[in-house]
């Protein structure tokens, strides 16, 4: 009886451990239905290629902030992978904060995935986003080195050919409260779209 007790309990367990596993590769995207989602999301982040100038509200604790910046993108080669640069400037030009982050859509997951770069802090600042309707949302890990991350909540909104709003709430305790909204940016076109060539083009 213990013998047949055991078997049984292992058979479930095995069952059991097994489920998920079979589920996930039955829900496998075949090639062509992963050329279906690249095809028609490749061009979700198109509207935030070329140049803008950007005003922005920061509610840390304490009190309101104001800032403006530059903020520029470029579609990278022949791919669905977007780089932008995000440059804080102050009052005489003199740069208060640089950070450039590489968008690249994964068909496997449906997802696009981001990778932030602030200096010194390595390829850690990792996120996801989505196209909603006619937003983008994205959830973004940032100080991700530091001792305390913080996680934010982003939301495009109002995108225009010449203009865009963008709202981000923060958590500092992994999701269980937040600050909202934390930070916003008002957007407005200097430049035209571009594309940066690729670095070994076809013969």
């Amino acid at each position: 009886m213990r013998t047949t007790s055991a078997l049984g309990i292992l058979l479930l367990c095995t069952v059991a451990a097994a489920g998920p596993a079979s589920a996930q590769a039955a829900a496998k995207p075949t090639a062509e239905q992963q050329r279906a989602r690249y095809e028609a999301h490749k061009g979700d982040f198109d509207y935030l290629l070329g140049d803008w100038e950007f005003s922005a509200t920061q509610h840390p604790p304490g009190g309101v902030q104001s800032f403006g910046g530059r903020w520029s993108a470029v579609r990278l080669g022949e791919g669905a992978e977007v780089l932008d640069e995000f440059r804080v400037l102050g009052d005489s030009g003199q740069t208060w904060h640089l950070s450039h982050t590489l968008r690249s859509y994964n068909s496997r997951l449906d997802r696009w995935e981001l990778i932030t770069t602030d200096e010194g802090q390595g390829l850690q600042n990792f996120g996801t986003a989505h196209k909603v309707g006619a937003e983008m949302h994205i959830e973004q890990t940032f100080q991700a080195m530091s001792d305390r991350p913080a996680l934010w909540r982003i939301r495009y909104y109002a995108i225009a050919p010449d203009h865009f709003s963008w709202t981000a709430d923060r958590s500092l305790d992994k999701g269980k409260t937040w600050t909202s909204p934390f930070m916003t940016i008002d957007a407005r076109r200097i430049g035209p779209s571009h594309d940066m060539s690729s670095l070994t083009p076809a013969p």
